[in-house]
């Protein structure tokens, strides 16, 4: 049985993550931090069959006590202050965490046991004001946001590590990745609740900002089925992980609210203030590296996952509806 240590396991891609690996026959260690209120609404049909540490990518002792308590196979760095918009009002703390924590997990590592095999979650952001379309591994960086910079320290830092003292690390440039576990504050969980709000009458409109942006949209269970074959491969490398296509968030609205029977156009308003102060107009990966190297490819539709999302919306105010819970407006 092998071991595997999740940072970030409360998060989507985490609990998705932790629900392959025990499939897999993995022990599974999550690390979380300590709050007054651990939310773990995403793994708690799972939570009997994991180990829960208390850690923080911001206290190197806390992580180095874990890895001294597990004989640890395989790490899984997917913790991150992971949200553009709270990157710009919180920098410094994007930094610490997002960027200057991968290097705490890298020196704990190398402290206690090298030869542990790491994954660094990277980001389709680190791309930005993209010089090329679609993006590949080799397409230089250019990030817009604190968060896309912090990705890109935590990239190379890893890159640096995996060179100057032989650690297995492996980056998975994951571009944008959605599923009904996804955070509320994330645009397409956004719509996909707000098309149920308003369907069930407890809201009457939806703001939101740049229309026209267009991203490459996956499914967050295909995507960790990729960060685990990245870490089987023979040698430690970098590579890109998306669909190929791109849409935009106007796209996004258009399906989402005729999945309901509902035209966006009368509901959906323009509001300036969720406008990034540097826009990225456009992400598109090319994933054809790892569809070679790795077998690799998505298996769900843009259209299969805006319906996923719905419809799970859509089931949760019904529930909520049925029984007479009235959610804020």
């Amino acid at each position: 049985m092998k071991t595997a240590l999740i940072t970030g396991i409360t998060g989507q891609d985490g609990s998705y993550l932790a629900e392959f690996l025990l499939k897999k026959g993995y022990r599974v260690i999550g690390m979380v931090r300590r709050t007054s209120t651990i939310n773990f609404e995403r793994i708690e049909y799972i939570q009997d069959q994991v180990d829960i540490e208390q850690g923080d990518l911001m206290d190197q002792l806390s992580i180095i006590h874990i890895l001294k308590k597990y004989d640890i196979d395989e790490i899984y760095n997917l913790a991150a202050q992971s949200f553009v918009p709270t990157s710009w009002n919180q920098p410094v703390l994007t930094g610490e965490v997002t960027a200057l924590g991968v290097t705490r997990m890298l020196e704990a590592v190398k402290i206690v046991n090298p030869k542990i095999k790491f994954y660094q979650a990277s980001s389709s952001e680190m791309f930005g004001l993209a010089e090329e379309t679609p993006q590949n591994e080799k397409t230089r960086f250019h990030p817009r946001s604190p968060y896309g910079v912090s990705k890109v320290y935590g990239f190379w830092i890893a890159v640096n590590y995996r060179e100057s003292f032989n650690i297995f690390v492996t980056n998975g440039i994951l571009f944008n990745h959605e599923s009904p576990r996804r955070g509320l504050e994330f645009v397409t969980k956004k719509i996909s609740d707000g098309v149920a709000r308003i369907k069930f009458g407890y809201s009457n409109d939806l703001k939101l900002g740049n229309l026209e942006a267009k991203r490459d949209w996956g499914y967050a269970p295909d995507y960790v089925e990729a960060m685990w074959k990245m870490v089987q491969y023979d040698t430690p490398e970098d590579f890109v992980v998306a669909t190929g296509e791109t849409h935009s968030v106007r796209e996004f609205c258009e399906i989402a609210f005729a999945r309901v029977g509902l035209d966006y156009k009368k509901y959906v308003k323009i509001d300036n203030t969720y406008y990034r102060p540097a826009e990225v107009h456009e992400l598109q990966g090319d994933y054809s590296r790892a569809r070679k190297l790795l077998g690799w490819q998505p298996k769900t539709s843009f259209k299969e996952l805006v319906a996923l999302m719905v419809d799970h919306d859509m089931a949760r105010y019904k529930d909520m509806k049925k029984y007479g819970i009235k959610p804020r407006k």
